[in-house]
């Protein structure tokens, strides 16, 4: 029972860390870039959603809260691209993954000196609430997190497979220029997919909040959400969410049964291990490219 709850438990941090790493991925589709402020947008998300929703703030409705955080977030993603990414365009990959780290100081910034540092908890209509069968514990919040995150994915990967804009994000990062020549608008495409990164980050950030207290350093977890998506292989969509649940369900397992620090080292042993085994990740989408 024991091992069963921590793997429930598990599958819910794995989701928070696959849907961070879907925002690394849905850059990656569309401009083979990499994103570092990701997890920094998810912790900038959850704070707008607390600034709007909580009682001794805004006071929104929660549900309402959360759809302008996204719709808030949407439009700092899409600027975020639109002012700052824009500039080095045609740059090596290297700048911009200096550019993103920047930009990670800057959001914890701004929300430390808008919130403060101390914790805060995100007002929620689900919390403290429980399911109890078999002697197992399951929390409300969890299985909200575990349904959101499928729907967001299955959501996320059918529109990049079947609408037009998703499969021209796609052959933007095959081939910008050759793209940009036969009529695809690159420019829009990618501040649409870095706004939309903007908005799923906000979904990652609530979903946290509705599991314990936040403040500007969780953004850090986007360490481990780049390493989930390495595992599940940086072109995957489905992969990003199978490399977070790893994660996710290996973390609480060795924490209780491994010795010392192992836990904290666990999802970059099992990164390593893949890099190793599978260099392209674990459901890699290698690709040939025209020139």
């Amino acid at each position: 029972m024991e091992l069963l709850q921590l793997v429930i438990g598990g599958l819910a941090n794995g989701c928070i860390y696959g849907l961070v790493a879907l925002g690394f991925v849905m850059i990656y589709k569309a401009s083979e870039g990499v994103n570092f402020a990701q997890g920094d947008m998810m912790m900038l998300g959850a704070f707008i959603a607390l600034g709007l929703g909580n009682s001794d703030q805004m006071g929104l409705p929660f549900g309402l809260a959360m759809i302008l955080a996204m719709v808030l977030m949407f439009g700092i993603g899409w600027g975020v691209e639109r002012v700052v990414v824009r500039q080095i365009f045609g740059q090596p990959q290297f700048a911009l993954v200096i550019l993103t780290i920047a930009l990670g100081f800057v959001f914890r910034f701004v929300a430390g000196s808008i919130w403060g540092y101390t914790p805060l908890v995100l007002e929620t209509p689900f919390a403290g609430q429980n399911l109890r069968g078999g002697g197992i514990v399951i929390s409300l919040a969890d299985l909200v997190t575990i349904g959101v995150t499928f729907v967001l994915t299955v959501a996320l990967w059918a529109f990049f497979a079947f609408t037009r804009i998703g499969l021209a994000a796609q052959a933007a990062s095959q081939n910008q220029m050759a793209a940009y020549i036969v009529g695809v608008p690159v420019m829009r495409i990618n501040s649409l997919i870095w706004g939309l990164s903007g908005a799923v980050a906000t979904v990652a950030g609530v979903l946290y909040a509705t599991r314990g207290a936040i403040d500007p350093n969780i953004g850090l977890l986007g360490i481990k959400a780049f390493a989930a998506a390495v595992i599940g292989g940086l072109g995957s969509l489905p992969g990003a969410l199978i490399g977070g649940l790893i994660i996710g369900v290996v973390e609480p397992i060795a924490g209780r049964y491994a010795p010392g620090e192992l836990a904290k080292m666990s999802p970059y042993i099992i990164m390593l291990l893949v890099l190793i085994t599978r260099p392209g990740g674990l459901f890699s989408q290698i690709q040939m490219k025209k020139v």
